[in-house]
């Protein structure tokens, strides 16, 4: 049986209220869309589990638990939009590996040493990603590419314990 898996639905729980929050849609250029949704979920997603990944093993076993609850609630979702049973398993399947490949991306542009490389990384993974449908607007990009780098130095000094306790705190969307 996983470990943590109340603690990781409200994990989730968080990571899915931030990711809704209108601003990002009328003041970041997200597309409102179900795959500018998923795009932001995904987004919020990674900044939790790239957290997590500092810790120890049940710091890797949590944000097991977070993607399991993360793709059961894609599972949902999917079945909910009318996917035929038959399709479901392959599109979640698919949503799991574009959820890897973010995260992926994302760390990868994080990684970039000096402030100007990594943030162009930062933006062209953006780009790719969470606004891989639509033209987006470079301003767009320099925000949600602040935002994230903001969200990780916040999430880093919050205590593992209240992660623990299936709580994490996001500053508000950027302006």
């Amino acid at each position: 049986m996983p470990k943590h898996p109340d603690i990781a639905k409200n994990l989730y729980q968080r990571i899915v209220e931030q990711a809704r929050k209108e601003a990002f849609y009328r003041r970041c250029g997200v597309p409102d869309t179900v795959d500018g949704r998923f795009e932001s979920i995904a987004l919020h997603c990674f900044l939790v589990l790239h957290r997590l990944k500092s810790e120890d093993e049940e710091g890797a076993d949590l944000a097991q638990a977070l993607f399991d609850v993360m793709f059961e609630d894609m599972d949902n979702n999917v079945r909910e939009m009318g996917v035929g049973d038959v399709s479901v398993g392959a599109e979640v399947k698919r949503m799991a590996r574009s959820l890897m490949g973010r995260v992926a991306a994302y760390d990868s542009a994080l990684e970039i040493n000096g402030e100007e490389a990594g943030k162009e990384r930062l933006e062209a993974a953006l780009d790719r990603n969470l606004y891989g449908s639509v033209k987006v607007e470079k301003a767009h990009l320099g925000k949600m590419a602040d935002y994230m780098r903001r969200e990780i130095g916040s999430l880093a000094i919050q205590p593992f314990s209240a992660l623990l306790e299936g709580q994490c705190r996001f500053g508000s969307p950027p302006p």
